[in-house]
């Protein structure tokens, strides 16, 4: 149920080794701030943001990558909480409220939480937010043969039957409207009061909130279902210019007369620029080489797409001033097949053996990368090392780990496939694996992709003994993380692998997840997550590997640069202004 969010977020990673590693990168700044500015940024003038890739949603329900949540939650969009604007982790992943008056009040096992709306909130049109906005916007979610691609937590958390024909929830979302008054039971408005009732405990929903757009308010009579896909009808301060958001061009983001800045922060919006001109379709070298020249409208311009590695010798001098180099929220890491690969011992002898530092080097360097000792990213709630990573180097120990093939008793040279999404710089990249692997006793055969990856990679019947994957999480928990990962209960079918790549299936961390997830709090869900972590580490579910860079430029003219958690480390559009 979780598979589009996921191919999405790991098509990111994939990205970042495609062909020219666009989006990939390091640079001067060790940490997320106003890089090299110094003049203090004020209201007016045009922020251009270039684009490389057409987003595939701009709609808040079906909208689901890291970049399009942060421009648009930051501009047009506004929810019942939000993140705000820090680089302090604990500040940033800290929900305050948004639309709603507060961040939530919940039961005494968080079955249920109820948020109120604040009173002068405004449409584009000027028309009142409601609680029915609210609600009709949750709705949404239910129809999935409509409101496609976005996040459907809501499916499984909100406390509404499920069709046994189906599988899925008995209410099927506005359009048909059956089961409405399942739905209606569920989610309550009393005046301005909402309530949403859930089957079982979500403690960190105001993070869900925050950190995703499936909770926003929709207005009924401005829903179109999936010709609203490019459609923007703001509560925000900017509005498109125009209704409708062009895929291969982008849209001027305006001043919206009907936003109150009263109702909102300068903590998670501050709107400086009077416009913002999003430029979709120059490919990331295009980008850079208006960066770096730094003339014309570049000089007002910000990208989300990452430094390629080819352009790394430019950036020095007075340009690199004007970079950011940060971690990213997305790990790669490498998933055995266990069905292939069923001996555990082997497993350990493959983590033994892989060389992430040689992974690293031939993928652009410590700009581009730094190790992983977890799938769990460091800037999310519940991560720590995973221990059974502790004692292998980052270059990897071929004799220790053929030391471990030959005390399993398997016939060496022992044959691996490796799978992997095809570029000139992962092919690199897979070779340094190879090396080791090779060193310790496996026999590594290389399996480029090319057009086509995830539909493969997710097939049981698949050969790959090895397959490269990404993640980043949906919001700052590793309840979004383990559990859709490697949860074999709605992964596993006769069909698909979902997004267990490897096949792994096991009791004992699935009666942890259903720990985490019927926790009536935060300290117990990260507990139950953290000793299944270690449960996967034990099994040799995957391997990590390291934790994407994100290298940006900025030009010169270009006041208050700075990224984020709250932004998933990308361009933070609520703090950004330009010199005017």
């Amino acid at each position: 149920m979780f598979t589009h969010r996921k191919r999405l977020l790991a098509s990111t990673a994939v990205a970042a080794l495609a062909a020219s590693l666009a989006a990939c990168g390091g640079g001067s700044s060790d940490n997320g701030s106003s890089s090299g500015d110094s003049t203090e940024a004020k209201a007016g003038g045009t922020l251009n943001y270039y684009i490389f890739a057409p987003y595939e949603h701009v709609d808040p329900q079906r909208t689901y990558v890291g970049v399009e949540l942060t421009n648009f939650r930051r501009t047009v969009y506004r929810s019942l909480v939000a993140f705000p604007i820090s680089q302090d982790p604990d500040v940033a992943n800290t929900p305050v409220p948004d639309l709603a008056t507060d961040t939530g009040t919940a039961n005494a096992d968080s079955t249920q939480w109820s948020f109120t709306i604040k009173d002068g909130v405004k449409w584009e049109d000027g028309k009142a937010i409601t609680c029915e906005d609210f609600k009709y916007g949750a709705s949404r979610v239910f129809a999935t043969d409509v409101i496609t691609g976005g996040p459907n937590y809501l499916l499984t958390y909100l406390d509404i039957p499920t069709d046994p024909k189906t599988g899925l929830p008995a209410y099927d979302g506005p359009y048909k409207g059956d089961g409405q008054d399942l739905f209606d039971k569920a989610i309550t408005c009393d005046g301005n009061t909402i309530t949403y009732k859930f089957k079982k405990p979500w403690p960190d929903f105001p993070l869900a909130v925050a950190g995703l757009s499936m909770m926003d308010p929709y207005r009924e009579d401005k829903d179109q279902g999936n010709k609203s896909n490019y459609q923007i009808f703001s509560n925000g301060p900017y509005k498109i210019e125009g209704s409708m958001w062009n895929k291969n061009k982008g849209a001027l983001f305006v001043r919206n007369e009907n936003y109150d800045p009263s109702t909102d922060s300068t903590d998670i919006r501050k709107a400086l620029p009077d416009e913002i001109n999003f430029n979709v379709g120059q490919t990331t070298e295009t980008i850079y080489d208006q960066l770096i020249a730094d003339s014309g409208d570049a000089q007002y311009a910000i990208t989300s797409q990452r430094v390629p590695p080819a352009y790394y010798s430019q950036i020095t001098g007075a340009v690199a001033d004007r970079s950011t180099l940060v971690p990213s929220p997305y790990v790669d890491y490498l998933v055995p097949n266990v069905r292939r690969i069923d001996n555990v011992d082997v497993r350990k002898a493959l983590a033994m053996a892989t060389n992430k530092a040689g992974w690293i080097e031939a993928g652009g360097g410590e700009k581009a990368y730094t190790p992983a000792d977890s799938i769990v990213n460091p800037a999310v709630v519940g991560y720590q090392p995973n221990p059974a990573f502790a004692d292998i180097p980052d270059e990897g120990d071929p004799d220790a780990a053929k030391k471990m093939l030959e005390d399993a008793g398997v016939t060496l040279p022992y044959p691996i496939k490796f799978t992997y999404p095809q570029s000139d710089t992962m092919d690199k990249m897979a070779a340094a694996l190879k090396q080791t692997w090779d060193a310790a006793g496996f026999d590594t055969t290389l399996d480029p992709l090319g057009d086509t990856y995830y539909d493969v990679i997710q097939k049981p019947d698949k050969d790959s003994d090895i397959v490269w994957a990404g993640w980043g999480s949906d919001w700052p928990s590793a309840i979004t993380v383990t559990p859709p990962l490697f949860d074999s209960r709605p992964n596993l079918s006769a069909a698909s692998d979902g997004q267990d790549y490897g096949g792994y299936k096991s009791d004992a961390f699935n009666k942890l997840v259903d720990a985490a997830q019927g926790a009536a709090s935060l300290d117990e869900q990260t507990k139950a997550l953290q000793e299944a972590d270690a449960v996967l580490g034990e099994d040799v579910a995957y391997i990590p590997l390291e934790i994407s860079q994100f290298y940006f430029l900025h030009g010169s003219k270009v006041v208050g640069f700075t990224t984020t958690p709250a932004s998933s480390s990308y361009p933070d559009l609520g703090a950004i202004g330009v010199e005017n």
